[in-house]
Parts: C-alpha cells; sequence; structure tokens
C-alpha cells in the first residue's frame, strides 16, 4: 500500500513509518524541514500548505501531527481541518493520532477525561485543543477517518510487544489494571487499522494487554 504520514520525523511518526516499512508498504514521509527518514519518499512541505493534489494516490495519510506550545495549541484543529477538506471527497483515509482526553471515564459518558479530575492540570490546554480537533473531524461524512486514542499513558519508550487492544469512547483498564500503551504498538494498531480498512468514521482507542 501507498502510506503517507505527516510528523514523520516525530516520536510517533518514527514508530509508524519504521512499522509501515517492515511489513513492505511504500511509504511518504511529509516533513517540515529534512530529516533522515526510513521512507522511501520524502515530501518536505508544511502540513498547511499540503494541496489535495499532494495527497492523492495515497491508500492512507497517517496524521502524527504535533504542536506543544500554548500559542500553537489551535493548530491541532486548524490543520485537521485543512487536511479533512483536501481528503474531503477521496478514498484515501485519514488516520489520526489523538489523544486520550475526549474519552469518557466511564460508561456513563456524562463527562470527557478532560474535564474529569482524573485529568491533571497541566495537562488540560494541550488535551482540550485535541478534543476540539476531534470534535471537528467526526462531523465529516465526506471524509474517510479515523481517530486513534491512546491510552492515558502514553509511553515513547515502552516495548514492541506486537500486542494491544481496541476499544471505543470509554476509557479501558488492561487487565493489569492500567490505561497504558507503548508508542511502538500503538503503531502495531495504526497499521493493522491502515490494513484491514476497518473503523472508518469511527474513534478507537488502545490500550495495552
Amino acid at each position: 500500500m501507498k502510506i503517507a504520514v505527516i510528523g514523520a520525523n516525530g516520536k510517533a511518526g518514527t514508530l509508524v513509518v519504521r512499522e509501515a516499512i517492515e511489513r513492505g508498504h511504500e511509504v511518504t514521509a511529509i516533513m517540515r524541514s529534512e530529516h533522515p527518514t526510513q521512507a522511501q519518499h520524502a515530501l518536505i512541505k508544511d502540513v498547511f500548505a499540503l494541496t489535495r493534489n499532494d495527497l492523492s494516490g495515497f491508500d492512507a495519510v497517517v496524521d502524527a501531527f504535533g504542536a506543544w506550545t500554548p500559542e500553537s495549541l489551535h493548530l491541532h484543529k486548524d490543520h485537521l481541518v485543512h487536511l479533512a477538506e483536501a481528503l474531503s471527497g477521496t478514498q484515501t483515509r485519514l488516520l489520526v493520532i489523538g489523544s486520550a482526553g475526549s474519552l469518557y471515564p466511564d460508561s456513563t459518558t456524562d463527562q470527557r477525561l478532560v474535564d474529569s479530575p482524573a485529568m491533571p492540570e497541566e495537562f488540560k490546554p494541550l488535551a482540550t485543543a485535541m478534543a476540539q480537533a476531534y470534535d471537528a473531524l467526526r462531523i465529516r461524512e465526506d471524509v474517510a477517518w479515523t481517530y486513534m486514542s491512546p491510552a492515558l499513558v502514553f509511553n515513547p519508550e515502552g516495548e514492541r510487544t506486537g500486542e494491544y487492544q481496541l476499544a471505543g469512547d470509554v476509557l479501558t483498564i488492561n487487565a493489569a489494571g492500567q490505561s497504558e500503551i507503548s508508542y511502538a504498538d500503538f503503531a502495531v494498531a495504526v497499521l493493522d487499522l491502515i490494513e484491514s480498512g476497518e473503523h472508518q468514521r469511527e474513534r478507537v482507542s488502545v490500550v495495552s494487554r
């Protein structure tokens, strides 16, 4: 398959590229500036400069965009709206690496995690911005999107076990009583969903076993 990875030089994006390459896919790394990459192709372009033509011909586009400073948090929503417009009406899938903030702590679904006491105050601005981005995406019926929320603890240094469990809108706890997933196992889940074609226009959450 032909797969593009936006933010391919970030921690999550790098592991998605590696997983895709190891499975034999043709990968294009999309980055704002030149960085070493395992991908067979590279497109050096800002996400807001990407056009419909740039993204045509891909089976899937993985969005690993990140913005962390207070003044840039609005870019989470803004860039996702831009990508949705570029992919509107096409069969190219858009898989977004999101956050846990928009998940519900329990099945009552009365309050999102970002608004609950379980969310540390220092993470709320970023989680809120990413939840707003998800809200802008989930109403799109003209885009083949999948929003992927990692577990509450998203571990960049965790090992690749190759095992995980998929859930939905409710924060899921694993058999060890934890909500955790490594970046490497999350990348496995991303590629599994691309290859299966499942969960289009749905949000899934990913937690370790």
